[in-house]
């Protein structure tokens, strides 16, 4: 839904019905992620994509039918359904769409939700997109780390969802879970979507050199709220990098250990030391590699440098399970040279990791694209 809040919001304060189609499951090598959004305006305009523009023109008569009848439903489309040819989904994979009617009443909560995501403060929406009472579909809870506001229909469906959706907002992540009709954890019947909105994950770039601004603008591209550190005041400026949200002067290993101390570091941080000065990095990376949770820890430097690095590491007794966590040098082999192609060689290993890919072409492959 973040990506179509604005437009969304725009018709929800207008008093103008809305179809919202959300993608909440996904099968073998679909095109979107769940979560994916697509809005059927009430004069008829289309704003997002649900998949990439195969199943969109199902999906638009599916958000009429929503908005004139005012009852949710959950679509499923295929390589083997019947109509996945008609629709156009070639790509061989499938996804559960569910589409619903969107108004100040029965989306009450709407403005709230939505000025949480606007200031960056964590909150879920789970949603009710299959039971076997029909009543029960649509019904939701608004989580926040703090308050809850809704209900599903029971106290043990609304304490189990409840304690879910928080869990997964803990980590940032959108799923579908699957509860029995009263919400017992082993059953099956009631599928609950819980949309998770937590703030950006965080991409810390050490070193203020001509990389880091190349290396801030795709972590900005990828959605990271980007830090650029480093403790010369003459190069760690706003104007060298505009692309930063925030650029800070300061010794890097200090200011990693007091953004941990503060808890402003989690499982979803990004860290990128472009230095490849010992000076710097040697002491940072002992702060950086003894972290609990850290999404990914690259260090930039040349074949010599990576081994002195790594000698200077052990000398300060890190262990070989702490530094098998480090990705050095830093990046995926794509023969580039400029820093726009190094920043994009950076990405492709970030992204690699996060989902399990192996940075081969896909061409020399087979099988699935999105596993």
């Amino acid at each position: 839904m973040r990506e179509v809040l604005r437009e969304l919001r725009d018709w929800w304060e207008a008093g103008e019905p809305v179809a919202l189609a959300t993608v909440v499951d996904t099968f073998s090598s679909s095109p979107r992620p769940p979560g994916a959004a697509m809005l059927v305006g009430p004069d008829a305009t289309v704003v997002g994509s649900v998949s990439g523009g195969c199943v969109e023109g199902a999906v638009y008569e599916v958000g009429q039918s929503v908005l004139a009848s005012a009852t949710a439903e959950l679509a499923h489309y295929g390589i083997a359904d019947s109509t996945a040819y008609s629709v156009g989904l070639s790509c061989g994979g499938e996804l559960d769409v569910f589409v619903e009617r969107v108004d100040r009443e029965s989306f009450s909560e709407l403005g709230g939700v939505a000025d949480d995501i606007d200031a960056g403060r964590p909150v879920a929406v789970a949603t009710v997109v299959a039971h076997p009472d029909p009543t029960w579909v649509g019904r939701r809870l608004v989580v926040r780390p703090d308050s809850v506001v809704g209900e599903l229909g029971s106290d043990r469906a609304h304490d189990a969802v409840t304690d879910d959706a928080r869990g997964l907002l803990d980590h940032g992540t959108t799923e579908t879970l699957t509860y029995g009709p009263d919400g017992e954890r082993r059953g099956e019947g009631m599928r609950v979507f819980v949309a998770s909105y937590a703030p950006k994950p965080r991409m810390i770039v050490f070193g203020a050199i001509d990389f880091a601004a190349a290396v801030a603008e795709m972590g900005a591209f990828l959605g990271y709220a980007v830090t650029v550190c480093d403790a010369r005041p003459v190069f760690a400026t706003a104007a060298r990098l505009p692309a930063a949200d925030e650029v800070v002067v300061a010794w890097p290993h200090a200011y990693l250990r007091d953004e941990a101390a503060a808890g402003r570091v989690d499982g979803r941080t990004v860290l990128c030391v472009l230095t490849h000065d010992p000076k710097f990095d040697v002491p940072l990376l002992e702060v950086a590699l003894r972290l609990p949770a850290v999404a990914y820890i690259g260090a930039m430097g040349s074949r010599r440098t990576h081994d002195d690095r790594m000698r200077h590491l052990r000398e300060a007794g890190l262990t070989e399970t702490e530094l098998s966590r480090l990705s050095s040098p830093i990046g995926l082999d794509l023969g580039g040279r400029t820093p726009q192609e190094t920043a994009v060689s950076i990405a492709a290993e970030i992204v690699a990791l996060r989902w399990g890919g192996a940075g081969d072409r896909l061409t020399e492959r087979q099988g699935p694209i999105h596993t």
